[in-house]
């Protein structure tokens, strides 16, 4: 990122004044019902993608909604203002859904589930066991009126700092993985790349050689961001020096930002990726390991286990990319060849040294990717 450093004072106030002029915004006030209606009418988006991630517990809700009725404060929400002047949802997702929930008019996945019913209620506990339609009419009625500031960042505004601004929220509740925050916000550049990984997450071949994630880690997208990582480091890995977060944070804005230099082949980029992963298949099926081709290695059996390696991952799939070209799929030798280097090498002591913990840095990496790329040239050549 350029700096202005030694940009001159006036310089800096006009450049700050600029910004400020590019940015839209309007507060409201609006009653839950209003929200309610609005949902129920498509006039207040929140996107199915980003609503998968609405996981506050039941007696987190049911305390959110005390709250209302206690008439205590709570945090505004924040939406955007689209060109047909409907409102999307950018952050509030926990409370706005916990509302819809309790009315029984959340949808998600296409089902409307089931109305909440109070538990947990510690200050007023009589609540507990209620539902919204067996509330006394005089509480069904606060509720209804109950209200939440909204501010809403106006269709007039700059698309690159409505990004910026929804990047930097404090989301609250649940503490959202660093692959949520980039799904939830990148849309505000452009949803295509965001969309172009989510597609590739659902290739079979992929889905086969991640199935040992964990059910926490999938909930968190990290099947996604295992995508985002693949094309950062294949394409713009000689940028990353040691925070691999906000490297591939840095390089989806790239990706994405309409009006940035960075390009991104879709037809090809997804033509390298069903093969990395066709290839990938066929050498575990080969090794009769299954999904634990990226699994971490028994030092003791030399045999690989049920847990995902993400340092396993990067060596094998982006040493991989060194000789892609010259591999045949159907060609069995070159399989067999290919899989008897991932067996030898995940137990190699060279490789094994720059796996494990705080191994997230350049060498580490260009040692375990060049270890695998080496071997795999060896075995081809």
């Amino acid at each position: 990122m350029a700096s202005g450093g030694d940009a001159p004072a006036e310089e800096l106030i006009q450049a700050v004044d600029r910004k400020i002029t590019a940015i839209r915004t309007k507060s409201n006030d609006f009653s839950f019902n209003e929200l309610v209606d609005m949902y129920d009418s498509d006039e207040l988006i929140i996107d199915p993608e980003f609503q998968r991630m609405f996981r506050w517990t039941e007696g987190a809700q049911s305390r959110f909604i005390e709250s209302l009725l206690l008439e205590l404060p709570v945090p505004p929400i924040f939406l955007i203002e689209r060109e047909d002047r409907v409102y999307e949802l950018i952050d509030g997702l926990q409370r706005l859904s916990t509302y819809l929930h309790f009315r029984g008019e959340l949808v998600i996945e296409g089902k409307k589930l089931k109305p909440l019913v109070l538990s947990d209620c510690d200050i007023v506990p009589e609540l507990n066991g209620r539902t919204f339609a067996n509330l006394p009419r005089a509480l069904e009625i606060k509720i209804k009126r109950s209200y939440i500031r909204a501010e809403i960042l106006r269709k007039e505004s700059d698309p690159r700092l409505r990004y910026y601004m929804f990047k930097r929220l404090n989301t609250g509740g649940e503490n959202l993985s660093k692959h949520e925050v980039r799904n939830a916000t990148i849309r505000l550049l452009s949803n295509d790349f965001n969309q172009f990984i989510i597609d590739l997450s659902r290739n079979d071949d992929f889905k086969f050689g991640v199935e040992t994630l964990t059910e926490k880690s999938r909930n968190e997208k990290f099947d996604q961001e295992l995508i985002l990582r693949f094309f950062a480091f294949k394409n713009a890995g000689a940028g990353y020096r040691h925070d691999i977060a906000d490297f591939m944070t840095d390089y989806m804005e790239a990706v994405s930002d309409p009006t940035g230099a960075e390009t991104f082949d879709y037809e090809a980029e997804k033509t390298t990726f069903d093969k990395t992963f066709d290839i990938i298949k066929k050498m575990a099926d080969h090794l009769d390991i299954g999904p634990r081709i990226f699994g971490t290695v028994d030092a003791r059996t030399g045999e690989p286990r049920w847990q995902f390696s993400v340092y396993h991952f990067e060596g094998i799939v982006l040493g991989l990319q060194k000789v892609l070209d010259r591999i045949d799929p159907e060609d069995a030798s070159q399989i067999s060849s290919l899989a008897e280097v991932v067996r030898k090498g995940k137990s190699d002591p060279v490789f094994r040294a720059a796996t494990g913990g705080g191994k997230n840095d350049r060498i580490s990496l260009r040692t375990r990717v060049g270890f695998f790329a080496d071997g795999f040239t060896g075995v081809l050549s």
